[in-house]
């Protein structure tokens, strides 16, 4: 088990603001689903050495078919039903984990242009400090606004970071800040939150602008680009 790590990837979100009825990490770009992309990435690192998937429940046997066996995943070893939310996808990943792991990379299947050396970097700062993030620093001017639409101030962004995945901690830390966070009722927008509350230190690593996460129809437009581009390069 030692230095083990177990990739989850929740990936049972509905895709609301994508309009239709495809679930947006089934959606297709560059001819592929959203999910192939990203389990590509995953599959070719060797410092992952397990996939564990959170998707519908009525989408685990598709998944199974056609997107696991279909492209040949082999470290693809679960897929368990999500939850309502992403909080309970990953909680109900990281029980299927159980203590088979001493660390767990959790990424976001709608952000296909992750890439190894991430995964490597974020898995080096969460052996040295138990957590860590990749997460890309503020660039834009950022407002503070009033309820009634007018300015109230202009926030300092030199400390601002935006947090992306993929997102790595010790397997016991990130259960016990799961445990916490059901007990308490609540609910955090990414999986650092979490470990946040227990008072323990989360690393940043830097990430990628183009570590986009797909969640509108103008992000697939972006995506092709980004695809495009990459054409040729290692990953």
């Amino acid at each position: 088990m030692a230095n083990r790590t177990v990739a989850l990837v929740p990936a049972a979100g509905r895709g609301l603001r994508m309009g239709g009825t495809i679930p947006k990490q089934f959606l297709t770009l560059g001819g592929l689903p959203l999910l192939v992309h990203t389990l590509r990435v995953l599959e070719a690192e060797d410092a992952v050495h397990e996939i564990v998937l959170a998707v519908p429940e009525a989408d685990r046997d598709f998944c199974l078919r056609e997107i696991v066996t279909r492209h040949g995943f082999t470290k693809v070893k679960k897929i368990v039903a999500g939850g309502e939310r992403r909080q309970d996808s990953v909680r109900h990943g990281l029980q299927a984990i159980g203590d088979s792991a001493e660390f767990v990379l959790v990424h976001d299947a709608v952000r296909p242009f992750l890439t190894r050396e991430m995964i490597r970097r974020v898995l080096e700062q969460a052996a040295k400090h138990g957590a860590a993030v990749v997460a890309v620093p503020m660039r834009d001017t950022v407002k503070q606004v009033g309820a009634d639409g007018l300015i109230q101030s202009t926030v300092d962004r030199q400390r601002l970071w935006l947090a992306q995945t993929p997102q790595a901690f010790r397997l016991s830390l990130l259960q016990e800040a799961h445990r916490k966070a059901d007990l308490d009722g609540m609910h955090g927008t990414d999986d650092a939150q979490l470990v946040e509350r227990l008072g323990h230190p989360v690393a940043v690593v830097d990430g990628s602008g183009e570590n986009i996460k797909i969640t509108r129809p103008e992000d697939l437009a972006i995506g092709e680009a980004i695809l495009a581009a990459r054409k040729g390069q290692p990953s």
